[in-house]
């Protein structure tokens, strides 16, 4: 359950933006509802101008479609969206991975197994939301190894069409436990600084992630299904 709190007047639009996002990432607000501008700013605690701002952005990231005489919508993917959008950010991560494993400096790799520690504390303790939040740092900081800046411009805006599907592919207990083991496989491959095999793991980890997601919307898709 995510409590909502009054944020401060510093850097309001952002504070703003996160949270919104964080609505529409973990489901609270589900893909194809409406965004109503006057309730997301009472339970924000905040004015209507910096939801409308935090919209706008939203709609540019890709997590939210403005609609003529409908106004804001959570996206909602088709079968065929998400296929296409995991394919493309499997290689994309795939890419990444590869350059990271030639590239990674000592720092930033002390840095990821930080990152490591505190999502395996997170997955310890079944916190899914701090779990996620850590696992895209730990995705963030692999494509900023990379040290490509026009790739790890492609990853964020692709990846953000998928990310409360990247979300939802972990509420699955033994598919989230397999996550945790692909990621140590990440570690180790940066470690020896073995390309191929960091680029293998990476697409693999991003495949399986499609595979489960593929799976929770065929399973929605038959229970709707009328007897």
């Amino acid at each position: 359950m995510i409590v909502i709190t009054p944020p401060s007047t510093h850097n309001l639009p952002e504070v703003t933006f996160q949270k919104l996002k964080t609505l529409l990432v973990e489901g609270v607000i589900a893909p194809g509802s409406k965004l109503n501008e006057r309730e997301l700013a009472e339970q924000l605690h905040v004015s209507r101008t910096p939801i409308r701002e935090a919209i706008r952005r939203l709609a540019a990231d890709g997590l939210v479609e403005l609609i003529t005489n409908r106004g804001a919508i959570a996206v909602q993917l088709s079968r065929d969206d998400i296929i296409h959008t995991f394919d493309v950010i499997a290689n994309l991560e795939g890419y990444s991975g590869e350059l990271a494993a030639q590239n990674i400096s000592s720092k930033a790799l002390t840095e990821l197994e930080a990152l490591q520690y505190e999502m395996m504390a997170s997955y310890a303790r079944r916190d899914l939301s701090s779990y996620y939040r850590l696992n895209l740092q730990i995705h963030n900081a692999i494509n900023h190894a990379a040290n490509n800046p026009v790739l790890s411009q492609l990853f964020t805006q692709v990846n953000a069409r998928i990310e409360a599907l990247r979300f939802r592919s972990n509420q699955d207990g033994v598919k989230w436990e397999k996550a945790v083991e692909e990621h140590q496989e990440m570690l180790n491959a940066l470690k020896a600084h073995d390309s191929a095999r960091m680029r293998k793991v990476m697409v693999q980890h991003v495949m399986n992630k499609r595979d489960v997601v593929i799976q929770l919307i065929d399973s929605e898709n038959t229970e709707k299904l009328p007897a």
